[in-house]
């Protein structure tokens, strides 16, 4: 029963491929229908934030980052960092209302429904990963690339099966539990403050405090990706943390979707 029930979550995109496919086009294209400067938001908007970072934290603040990042701008450190969050926060803040905005589409059709955390998760890192790839054009431009660089594709990809587990949790038991929404929010608030993103950890003198940061993923990723593109160092303490949290996170996620996707026409 409960393979059975994980395959139908593994294979649900690649049977119904056209369809998610489809879907995928569909919103993503959406974000942008009406508005003039259409797809040029995808360049425009990360550039414009870079450059408000960039004017607010590193000119009129004046932070710096750690000294183990050398002469790096802060602007640079932070938004290594903040892009990756900014996709994994995109996906599950919208994962409250998913099953909610396509209950006519979940109880008068026959639909594989668990394809919809998929879509739901795919948009935001296709999105912001244009933005990412911008600054890495930039830095690698700076003299910073390394052979390393040929891991950020991994660490992306399992964010994204983080995020992907999140995201059918939350958006499953948004359907009974519609104060999800406003609760998802505030944790996702208090989780940005409590990942190392517009602070260096090492900041933090107390050791044992510092150490419980490595139970946040998110800090794992962030310093991964700091790591491996600022200073050309990979922590294996940091990857022997997402790579089972991040399976451990599609699995369950995926299994708890299917297992209770039955009752959702019964409260949509």
């Amino acid at each position: 029963m409960y393979f059975a029930l994980l395959r139908d979550w593994i294979n649900a995109p690649v049977q119904n491929y056209r369809l998610f496919k489809n879907f995928t086009k569909q919103d993503f294209f959406a974000q942008f229908s009406g508005s003039v400067g259409g797809l040029l938001w995808l360049f425009i908007t990360p550039i414009a934030n870079i450059l408000i970072y960039a004017f607010v934290f590193g000119y009129v603040f004046q932070l710096r980052a750690s000294p183990e990042f050398g002469e790096t701008e802060f602007v640079l450190f932070m938004m290594v960092g903040y892009l990756p969050w900014f996709a994994f926060a995109d996906a599950l803040g919208k994962s409250t209302g998913l099953l909610l905005e396509k209950a006519g589409l979940i109880t008068k059709v026959m639909f594989p429904v668990q394809i919809l955390p998929v879509v739901c998760s795919v948009i935001p890192y296709l999105t912001h990963f244009i933005g990412f790839s911008l600054l890495l054009i930039y830095l690698a431009w700076l003299g910073y690339f390394t052979s390393l660089w040929l891991l950020i594709p991994i660490v992306y990809c399992l964010q994204f099966m983080f995020t992907l587990g999140l995201v059918a949790i939350v958006s499953s038991l948004s359907v009974f539990l519609r104060d999800l929404q406003k609760l998802i929010s505030l944790a996702l608030t208090i989780w940005f403050f409590l990942t190392p993103i517009i602070y260096p950890v090492s900041l933090i003198e107390n050791e044992s405090l510092k150490s419980w940061f490595l139970f946040n993923p998110m800090h794992s990723f962030v310093m991964l990706y700091r790591d491996i593109i600022l200073i050309g160092e990979f922590q294996a303490i940091n990857f022997s943390i997402v790579i089972p949290t991040s399976i451990l996170s599609y699995v369950i996620g995926g299994w708890f979707f299917v297992r209770i996707k039955h009752a959702f026409g019964d409260v949509l």
